[in-house]
């Protein structure tokens, strides 16, 4: 292994590693949930993106650095970021606020477990748009909350 790929894997091993501390320590930002489940990375996934589509909400883009280090040949532990939201909903919020157009899509977290199972954490929607301080958001991401609840309690559910 060439030296620069061992101090990008070491480096990345550290960003994971406080990662998951920073999980744990949901107190670091307000509202920010995490649910341990009982399946593996993969079923975890394909469960959430059901979830997604049963509450009739959209998954609109996917970031994953294990998938991106999988691509150069190096194992680290799954993750993937699965951003979740729905144009009537984002008109919504843009008519209220531009500024919150940053906010979304909405991120659910899944990472594997050392032990083969998988967590998801998210913030809840009331919790990212209360800092724009919008009468109309928050009535908004009060209705994205339960949305987001069941499709977390669906996926990690069972």
């Amino acid at each position: 292994m060439n030296k620069r790929y061992f101090t990008s894997a070491l480096a990345l091993t550290a960003l994971l590693a406080t990662t998951q501390i920073a999980i744990a320590d949901s107190a670091l930002l307000p509202e920010t949930l995490t649910y341990s489940s009982k399946y593996d990375f993969g079923t975890l996934v394909s469960r959430v993106e059901a979830a997604v589509t049963k509450e009739k909400m959209g998954v609109v883009a996917k970031a994953s650095a294990s998938a991106g280090a999988a691509g150069r040949g190096i194992k680290i532990a799954g993750n993937i970021v699965l951003m979740v939201f729905r144009n009537d909903y984002a008109v919504r919020m843009l008519q209220a606020s531009v500024p919150a157009g940053i906010e979304a899509p909405i991120r659910l977290y899944i990472t594997e477990s050392t032990d083969g199972t998988s967590s998801l954490t998210y913030r809840t929607p009331s919790s990212v748009f209360a800092p724009y301080k919008s009468e109309k958001l928050n009535e908004m991401a009060a209705e994205l909350d339960p949305i987001f609840s069941r499709i977390v309690q669906d996926a990690v559910g069972g």
